[in-house]
């Protein structure tokens, strides 16, 4: 039997996944980030200025880091998450 492991489907985006580690260390560095979620910290660093942009974290400069504040009252922008927070993904996603 092939080895099928490659193929397997995932239901969370990087993008979630991402917010997810934001979430569990606001003063995560890109790269770190990147070494979790097994992406590259270019594309790490895409989806934080998607996140920035679309209101559901604010980016600030603390010294030579970056922190990060998520604005849990957002609202999540999927049609079948209508009324969902981005607090309510991260409270139901981290342990």
């Amino acid at each position: 039997m092939a080895d099928d492991s490659h193929h397997q489907p995932t239901f969370l985006t990087n993008h979630a996944l991402t917010l997810i580690e934001i979430a569990a260390n606001p003063a995560a560095r890109t790269i770190d980030i990147a070494k979790v979620l097994g992406i590259t910290e270019r594309t790490v660093q895409g989806i934080v200025a998607d996140l920035s942009a679309v209101g559901y974290i604010t980016i600030t400069k603390e010294r030579h880091r970056n922190q990060y504040e998520i604005h849990e009252r957002r609202l999540l922008r999927d049609r079948l998450a209508y009324g969902c927070t981005i607090g309510d993904l991260i409270r139901f996603l981290l342990p």
